[in-house]
């Protein structure tokens, strides 16, 4: 059996020199690498043989809310869930959260559009995929709150 796509996932973050800005803390490009990462990580772990192998998934749109500076020293996470379908855009949310506390330090709103690895083309997914790959409008709420 195949872990369930709806149930959110986390990605441990180890945060590098390099991620830090003149500023000193990290730079916010990052906290979209972030997401990109928790996003192609969980698809890796969700994603059965077949669709691993015959889709890819592209960003359409990104949506990030600052909430707090992450300095090198801290230890954080993200935590990503999907959310609803609109035509081809599929919706997913990620929070970054700083373990020791649980504060908010990012969250971001991302549409990804399924494409054969094939054509490099955006592809219609079964309804089967499209259920498992979205939730219901009345079931998004309460992932909102995770």
């Amino acid at each position: 059996m195949f872990p369930d796509p709806k149930i959110p996932f986390e990605l441990d973050i180890t945060i590098q020199p390099s991620d830090i800005d003149e500023l000193g803390h990290v730079n916010n490009t990052v906290y979209l690498r972030w997401v990109q990462d928790a996003a192609v990580t969980h698809w890796g772990h969700v994603a059965r043989p077949h669709e691993f192998n015959s889709l890819f998934w592209v960003v359409m749109k990104h949506e990030i809310e600052y909430k707090r500076q992450t300095f090198l020293e801290d230890d954080v996470y993200a935590r990503t869930w999907i959310g609803g379908r609109q035509n081809r855009h599929f919706e997913r949310f990620t929070h970054i959260l700083r373990r020791n506390d649980g504060k908010l330090l990012a969250k971001a709103r991302t549409l990804w559009v399924p494409i054969s690895a094939e054509t490099r083309k955006a592809v219609p997914l079964t309804d089967e995929q499209k259920a498992r790959y979205s939730v219901a409008p009345d079931q998004l709420h309460t992932l909102e709150t995770y």
